[in-house]
């Protein structure tokens, strides 16, 4: 009995056994077309003539063509169950990539590069040898042969040998190419963040959450961490004072005016952190650090990394970066980002873009003694990129700080 393990998402791992007489005959098998009738879906698509599935019906009159324009999209064939994959037959059309991978995942979040490239020139690529296992199959595109449209694939044919699959696993689900604007997401993106800030994923628990972590800022507190030395705990009380006048925190707005761009708790304590304890049941209150939230951090990242053409990953890496270093940090760090590689809006590889961003973010991060441990960009963000999880699709794993997560299919 032979003994074949495929590695799944979180450490899991799946065992298949196999006779070996049956392997033997499995691996003499003639390869055969195994991606012909199943389902693909795609990162965009330009009309209903040039869907998805149009490139994997084995018809080259017919074409997937992704939305126009700069940037990273894919197109990924679920073959139904994890197979063995050998080759995979690419038919370019007129808008070809230049730059692109072609990948393999158990899972449909965490990726394997069977083949990479930055000189595509279209035309046929009939790649073998590849000796790839997977549920899922994908072209990745990051960048685009020509200056004008996006990608068009007429034919994409995975082909294994002709023994049965190795195991069937349950489809991943979620918005799979959806930006942090679907709810879906931004709950991740703030699961992700409570990792980091709080040490836990339930973030809606932290609304309560007061100390003094030592970085020169004063109080941290609430969801995203608001600071009374840096002006955004002043702004979440005032907005709270303003839709509830007669609340625990607005006698102390003139102490958070003072102290505001300091470190010092003059006039706040001893009795300030139970006070916001107290507050953070209020309805109110919780709606208030939500809004101020997304209205200082959220959104603006968000919004600067739709202008960049930056998908979900990097999405969450411009929010993260901004609660951290505030939205000015943020347009700093990407500024050094861009002196090395271009952003997908320029024409750039979003991959190499985003390692040059995350670079950028750890050397900020180490020239600030409270935030030099980069753990939550080394073994999250860095992770999620060498996966390339560029749309955050679940399930996802990581650590931050030492402690694990994992958010599970749902």
């Amino acid at each position: 009995m032979r003994i074949r393990g495929i590695a799944l998402a979180g450490g899991i791992a799946l065992v298949l056994c196999v006779p070996l007489a049956i392997s033997v005959a499995a691996s003499a098998s003639p390869e055969r077309l195994i991606s012909r009738g199943h389902g693909a879906v795609a990162s965009s698509e330009r009309g209903e003539r040039t869907e998805a599935g149009q490139a994997t019906d084995a018809d080259p009159a017919t074409r997937w063509e992704s939305a126009a324009g700069p940037g990273t999209q894919w197109v990924r064939i679920d073959l139904g169950a994890v197979r063995d994959v050998d080759r995979v037959l690419l038919r370019w059309g007129a808008e070809y990539a230049q730059t692109f991978r072609v990948q393999t995942s158990i899972d449909g979040a965490n990726w394997t590069d069977l083949y990479a490239t930055r000189a595509g020139r279209g035309g046929t690529d009939d790649l073998t040898g590849l000796g790839g296992t997977g549920r899922y199959v994908r072209v990745l595109a990051t960048r685009r042969g020509a200056n004008s449209g996006g990608y068009a694939l007429s034919d994409i044919r995975a082909y294994g040998p002709s023994a049965a699959p190795l195991a069937a696993i349950s489809p991943a689900t979620g918005s799979l190419g959806a930006g942090l604007t679907d709810p879906q997401k931004k709950e991740i993106a703030l699961e992700l963040i409570s990792s980091a800030e709080n040490s836990t994923l339930a973030w809606r628990h932290e609304y309560g959450y007061i100390e003094d972590i030592g970085d020169g800022r004063g109080y941290t507190a609430g969801l995203v961490g608001f600071a009374s030395g840096t002006g955004d705990m002043l702004a979440v009380v005032q907005e709270y004072t303003r839709r509830k006048p007669h609340n625990v925190l607005a006698k102390y707005l003139p102490a958070l005016r003072a102290v505001n761009g300091s470190d010092s708790h003059a006039g706040l304590d001893p009795v300030f952190p139970a006070a916001w304890r107290a507050a953070a049941g209020d309805p109110v209150f919780q709606k208030v650090q939500e809004d101020e939230r997304d209205a200082m951090y959220f959104t603006p990242a968000v919004h600067l990394a739709e202008a960049d053409h930056l998908r979900a990953l990097g999405q969450f890496a411009y929010f993260d970066a901004a609660v951290m270093h505030g939205v000015d940090g943020l347009q700093g760090i990407r500024q050094r980002a861009l002196a090395r590689a271009p952003s997908p809006a320029q024409g750039g590889d979003e991959i190499a873009y985003l390692n040059a961003f995350l670079d950028a973010r750890v050397t900020q991060m180490r020239a600030e003694e409270a935030h030099s441990d980069t753990t939550r960009v080394d073994t999250a963000q860095r992770l999620f990129l060498r996966r390339s999880n560029l749309d955050l699709a679940w399930p996802l794993t990581w650590e931050v700080y030492g402690d694990s997560y994992r958010i599970g299919v749902r």
